[in-house]
């Protein structure tokens, strides 16, 4: 292998699994709340899958797609409101405010964390075993993205907070790339400024250059904020799930580079 190690975060720096998280946390929202969804129609459904593609930016977790999906009806259809952060909410408002409005809904609506983690994979494993081929077809992966993989010269591992099989599942099934399990650090295996000390620690990767590739922000910044990882060169891809003010802000932090997709294939190759 190269002289390079990379760590690649999976939903929007490889895979552009926005269609399919939506649909899933769709469905999954019916299994929760199916009062709620009785009598939701058609229209008002595909308002909602359009919309999580607005606010996909700010999901760090997979299920938060589906207490989205419920703050969007709310917002959508006044007559169910439940949470007091609905009325008056725009889209806007949960891009720039969600880190202070999902607290409060996790309280408001009784939630548990783990239970929508688990409901979350389960829906998706239901989708996986009944229809393999559409839940594919939900998925892409960026252009050029499969052929870097698999003709990368560099140490490459997932570093992401999507369960490990579903990522697994779709390098193998969509992308004809097979990553050896041990290589893919998912949901589950720490946080990922853990995950990247584990990996500069390895025997086996002393003396190789550290890359870590992401499309949030604030795990960028999380990074930044840990001495131990001032080795690690960091990149915010600007094709992911982020937004313009966020590229903006991370344009004027020495640590981060923009990171072209054009570039990016060609590092890995």
């Amino acid at each position: 292998m190269g002289s390079d190690l990379y760590a690649l975060d999976f939903d929007g720096v490889l895979c552009d699994s926005c269609g399919e998280s939506s649909l899933s946390a769709l469905k999954a929202a019916k299994v929760r709340w199916p009062e709620l969804f009785d009598g939701v129609d058609s229209a008002t459904e595909a308002w909602i899958v359009d919309q999580m593609h607005v606010v996909r930016p700010v999901v760090e977790t997979g299920y938060e797609n589906v207490l989205l999906v419920r703050l969007l009806l709310e917002m959508r259809v006044p007559f169910i409101r439940k949470s007091s952060v609905a009325e008056g909410l725009t889209i806007d408002g949960i891009l720039e405010c969600w880190s202070t409005i999902k607290p409060v809904i996790m309280s408001e609506w009784d939630e548990n964390r783990e239970f929508l983690i688990d409901l979350f994979g389960k829906v998706r494993d239901q989708w996986m075993d009944n229809d393999l081929g559409t839940w594919i077809a939900a998925n892409r992966f960026y252009p050029g993205v499969p052929d870097a993989l698999q003709l990368a010269s560099s140490n490459i591992y997932v570093v992401t907070t999507k369960q490990s099989r579903f990522a697994s599942a779709l390098l193998q099934n969509l992308a004809g790339v097979t990553i050896a399990p041990e290589r893919i650090f998912g949901l589950g295996t720490g946080p990922k400024v853990e995950v990247l000390k584990k990996l500069q620690k390895k025997p086996e990767h002393q003396g190789l250059r550290l890359h870590f590739v992401e499309d949030r922000l604030a795990t960028l910044k999380n990074v930044i904020k840990e001495p131990e990882l001032d080795g690690w060169d960091l990149y915010l891809v600007d094709w992911g799930y982020n937004t313009k003010k966020e590229r903006e802000e991370a344009a004027g932090i020495p640590r981060i580079q923009i990171l072209q997709l054009s570039d990016f294939t060609t590092k890995l190759k």
